[in-house]
């Protein structure tokens, strides 16, 4: 089994002591890929430096999540665009709008959205988006950009099935979290995702957060890591009636198209006749 981890905030200071143990772990449990999440400019070098020293494991993503739009400047975006040209940095984002905790204010998460999906228009790059209790707002700023954009994936998706349906009638890709391993505020995900097509679904850890609860032993700290996206892939697996194996596969092939990766993905073994 070989999985895409689209989601990991492995430059977190959660991994500051055992990042390399970190990534033995994951390609143990057949994580073979990361996509490295940027949410600042000095993130997304992080990130990028990191996924750098890793080629054809890790990758990252650059950009300004909505939280910190409040420190952005007019450098912003020439920083974002510099980035872009290393080939370890493979779509822009974190970006979107969050409405729940309002870091930073609404009318700074607009501009900085927009302003982030004008570059992807512009490098054709795709987008890695975030979205809470900002559905409609979130859609009229992407409406006028959406024709121009290669893709996008709504990552860390936990929204109702209308919200879904809009986003697939868009055709956005879905990161589907261990949000859905949750017996308390993710049961209504293990429905909706039978809902995803198979060509626009992905998975993601969102590591360090976003523990899957069905994880025994629990984790010392409570801390997420790539290896236990395998909790994901098998609680989507079950959801939607579908071997393990099968899902693996198509979400991988999903990520390695979506992300533009050129690694190509280890062939199953030959069956035995």
């Amino acid at each position: 089994m070989s999985l895409v981890d689209i989601g990991v905030n492995l430059t977190h200071a959660a991994f500051d002591i055992d990042r390399p143990q970190v990534l033995e772990r994951a390609i143990a449990a057949g994580v073979q890929t990361l996509i490295l999440t940027g949410t600042t400019v000095e993130g997304s070098r992080e990130a990028q430096a990191l996924a750098s020293q890793y080629p054809g494991q890790l990758y990252a993503t650059a950009g300004v999540h909505p939280h910190d739009v409040r420190h952005c400047d007019e450098q912003t975006i020439p920083h974002l665009r510099s980035l872009m040209t290393h080939p370890a940095v493979v779509a822009i984002g974190e970006c979107g709008l969050d409405f729940n905790r309002d870091y930073s204010p609404r009318p700074e998460q607009e501009q900085w959205f927009e302003a982030q999906l004008q570059l992807a228009c512009e490098l054709q790059l795709p987008l890695f988006l975030h979205e809470r209790e900002a559905h409609v707002r979130f859609m009229e700023i992407l409406k006028p950009y959406r024709d121009q954009l290669t893709a996008a994936v709504v990552h860390c998706f936990t929204g109702n099935a209308d919200e879904l349906r809009t986003y697939l009638d868009w055709d956005l890709h879905i990161g589907i979290t261990g949000w859905i391993c949750d017996e308390r505020r993710g049961r209504h995900l293990q429905e909706l995702v039978r809902l995803i097509p198979p060509n626009r679904l992905m998975l993601e850890t969102d590591a360090p957060y976003l523990t899957p609860r069905t994880l025994r032993p629990k984790p010392k700290g409570g801390r997420n890591e790539p290896a236990f996206l395998t909790h994901v892939v098998q609680t989507v697996a079950q959801a939607i009636g579908k071997p393990v194996e099968t899902v693996a596969q198509a979400t991988t092939e999903s990520a390695f198209q979506f992300f533009n990766l050129h690694v190509p993905i280890p062939a199953p073994p030959p069956t035995s006749l």
